[in-house]
């Protein structure tokens, strides 16, 4: 099955990266109407022909329920009677089934085959096998509205350079020979044996998918009438020959190679963990410019083609282990190359004391010549430093990388399950308000900070529980079997990357809501103990009833003109700081029960929408149900100017500090990058974040009144792209809830 797009004419890089724009936003518009909102990463994915396709209900990362499409008559290996099928063989026979009829997809235009058009996790139902029970946890899980992570996969870093080193088919012999070297210790009935068996049909089916790309390529050759176009297809067919069984030889070859396992790691599980691809690429692109077969800009065609398949997580710059950055001209090919492409892309460029101010400088150019979102920013001496905390040497912290959203890890040899465990803040102070409410003759904000403290322990550990019960569960359940080829010590101790695979577990813990608790502990703390304009019977009342009514609508208002976390100076500052420093500490007390590191993060994702959605009102001035503040940033509207300066000072302030990151997400006007002083200006604002502590910069250069009218006809603007949060997106395809968001930035009640 062969699903291709038309190539353009004349075959110019200029005209081919054109025709690869329209392709995609043609894909897109396809995407939108069938799909529906995407309130997540683009992916790069593209839909299988109709003839080919279901379309089935599937989970958001969100929590919402959306449409989700797959191929049909793909053979599930049951085997339990809930109709799930568990435990390496049978997920990695059912994997290599998928693979085997995965449609093959060629644009002409492109230098690289392959698209991922499906999303593995919409076969797997139900998620977890309902023998391995935690029930005397939900309770707890319910009441903190804890994201507890159990059965949630990736959001840890393979070594990519493992693959490029030696192939599908040097993996196939890796895997044949620890197989070999273990088997006193298993047979063919123990967990060791399925686990070789589960790699093995994922590598098989690997080199099927490609094989069957390479034939089309050669037909589609020998049926192409203009040469540029037949030269192409054939170069295609003869890479991909090779890289059936052998490790990738030039600069295109290692980008194809990476794009297949990027493709085949984002379908299986979602994963989007690249790390420092500028360091994977550098040798292909010496050994090829000093051969003279490679340009400059056929380098950043290349790079762009791989964007173009996956979104995936790149960090580019940073020290190496010495310490020395590693910047290179394959950083800024990387930029270039997203730069040409103008799609959503996540690429974080590294600022320290030590790195290449040029990088910095042209990745805000371009994030104001393009608009897209991209690239985000990273305060790569401040995360280095943190995670050093955790009791590592500073040679080995230098070493983690940019690889998701928010996060960072040690390439192929760190579990981490970072943004996957979230703690709603708002929950807890709920819990705590309500209770005091209930029981206390003389309620405050001291009893109430009490209680609050109490139940953030108990949530820290209800979710210490939880890890634990994952870990010692998940490789029975849905082993991570594409990142299990690119780890360290996965394939050679014949364990899955959760259970025992690799040498470093640390388990991220964020929590959600800061902004949300630490104004609504300030605004009882001014408005009704301080200036006594409201009672805590009053305020009772008023939260119950969702403020209703004309007096409800007036304390509402009067609540949210308290003192805002972020204006500088105020109480909701020092509650914030407080509760920071709080969750932090409560966090890093002590390992889970098994004796797993944690590490504190503060951050949402989008799921601010999903955990406001059972919150009640809440003496900020929030209604029942809107969504919680968004990760560890003010509120919308916390001052009226909305000073970058102050928000970048107040995110700052509240970095938990242990190695993850607390995302400062600035949205700025494009007339401040009008010239030379604008950019400088702006690079001076990333420096002095960094410099104030800060660990990671979500940036956008939004015009006010185009949101506004994209928000209100969103297909009148269906390329504009914005960074939600840690990820980017076409504007378009969110929902009206998840546009609504970016909107509330920059168009904020205060």
């Amino acid at each position: 099955m062969l699903q291709t797009s038309s190539a353009p004419i004349p075959f110019t890089l200029e005209a081919r990266y054109k025709a690869l724009r329209a392709t995609k936003m043609a894909h897109t518009a396809e995407k939108w109407q069938i799909i529906g909102a995407m309130n997540h990463d683009d992916w790069g994915l593209i839909l299988p022909p109709p003839e080919a396709r279901e379309i089935v209900q599937a989970l958001s990362g969100s929590g919402v329920l959306i449409n989700d499409v797959r191929l049909k008559d793909i053979p599930i290996a049951v085997n339990h009677p809930s109709g799930g099928f568990f435990g390496p063989v049978a997920v990695g026979r059912t994997f290599r089934a998928l693979l085997e009829r995965h449609p093959v997809y060629i644009d002409p235009a492109a230098s690289l085959a392959g698209a991922t058009m499906v999303n593995f996790m919409s076969y797997r139902k139900p998620h977890w096998n309902p023998d391995m029970d935690f029930s005397h946890l939900h309770e707890a899980q319910h009441r903190y509205q804890i994201h507890s992570g159990i059965g949630a996969t990736q959001h840890f870093c393979p070594d990519l350079a493992i693959g490029l080193e030696l192939g599908w088919g040097g993996l196939l012999a890796k895997i044949g020979y620890y197989r070999e070297l273990n088997a006193p210790e298993h047979d063919a009935r123990t967990a060791g044996a399925d686990f070789y068996d589960g790699l093995t049909d994922v590598v098989l089916g690997m080199q099927d998918w490609i094989g069957r790309h390479a034939v089309a390529a050669r037909e589609m050759a020998a049926a192409e009438p203009r040469p540029e176009v037949r030269r192409n297809l054939a170069e295609i067919a003869e890479m991909n020959e090779w890289l059936i069984s052998h490790p990738p030889r030039t600069f295109r070859e290692a980008c194809q190679w990476l794009l297949w396992y990027l493709v085949a790691a984002r379908m299986y599980n979602g994963s989007g963990a690249i790390g420092r691809l500028d360091v994977l690429l550098l040798p292909y692109y010496e050994r090829d410019r000093a051969a003279g077969t490679l340009t400059n800009d056929e380098a950043a065609f290349h790079i762009a083609c791989l964007l173009l398949r996956d979104t995936g997580y790149i960090q580019l710059g940073g020290p190496d282990a010495t310490g020395r950055d590693v910047t290179n001209p394959v950083s800024y090919l990387i930029l270039e190359a997203a730069h040409r492409m103008k799609i959503p892309a996540n690429i974080g460029v590294c600022v320290g004391d030590t790195t290449d101010p040029g990088l910095l400088t042209r990745g805000v150019e371009i994030m104001f010549q393009d608009r897209l979102g991209v690239p985000k920013f990273l305060g790569v001496d401040r995360t280095v430093e943190g995670f050093a905390r955790n009791g590592y040497p500073p040679e080995l912290s230098r070493q983690r990388v940019y690889s998701g959203c928010h996060w960072l890890a040690l390439p192929g040899i760190e579990y981490t399950m970072n943004d996957l465990v979230k703690i709603n803040l708002a929950a807890v102070f709920q819990t705590a308000l309500a209770e005091m409410l209930e029981v206390s003759r003389e309620p405050g904000t001291a009893e109430l900070w009490s209680r609050f403290a109490d139940h953030l322990r108990r949530a820290v550990a209800v979710t210490a529980e939880g890890l634990d019960f994952h870990l010692r569960h998940m490789g029975d359940v849905f082993p991570e079997l594409v990142l299990d080829l690119l780890c360290h010590g996965t394939i050679e101790r014949g364990l899955d990357a959760a259970a025992g695979g690799v040498d470093y577990y640390n388990l991220c813990v964020d929590a959600a809501g800061l902004a949300t608790v630490a104004d609504s502990f300030a605004a009882c703390a001014h408005w009704i103990e301080r200036e006594g304009r409201l009672t805590w019977t009053q305020l009772k009342h008023y939260l119950e009833s969702d403020w209703a009514g004309e007096d409800g609508e007036r304390a509402r208002r009067l609540m949210k003109r308290g003192p805002r976390f972020g204006h500088g100076g105020t109480i909701a500052d020092e509650y914030a700081m407080h509760i920071a420093r709080l969750f932090t500490d409560l966090v890093k007390e002590k390992p889970t029960p098994a004796g797993y590191n944690m590490i504190p993060g503060l951050f949402s994702w989008a799921s601010m929408i999903a955990m406001g959605k059972e919150i009640a009102a809440t003496p900020n001035g929030r209604h029942a149900g809107d969504p919680i503040s968004h990760g560890p940033n003010p509120d919308p509207g916390f001052r009226k100017d909305g000073a970058p300066t102050a928000l970048a000072v107040a995110v700052a302030a509240v970095q938990p500090g242990y190695g993850n990151t607390a995302p400062l997400q600035l949205d700025l006007d494009p007339g401040l990058g009008r010239d030379d002083a604008g950019i400088a200006a702006v690079t001076a604002l990333i420096r002095s974040h960094f410099a104030l502590g800060g660990t990671q910069i979500n940036l956008n250069v939004l015009d006010k009144a185009q949101i506004l009218e994209a928000h209100r006809d969103p297909g009148k603007y269906p390329d504009l792209v914005v960074r939600v949060t840690g990820f980017s997106a076409y504007f378009a395809s969110l929902s009206p809830e998840f546009r609504q968001l970016v909107v509330d930035r920059i168009v904020a009640e205060t």
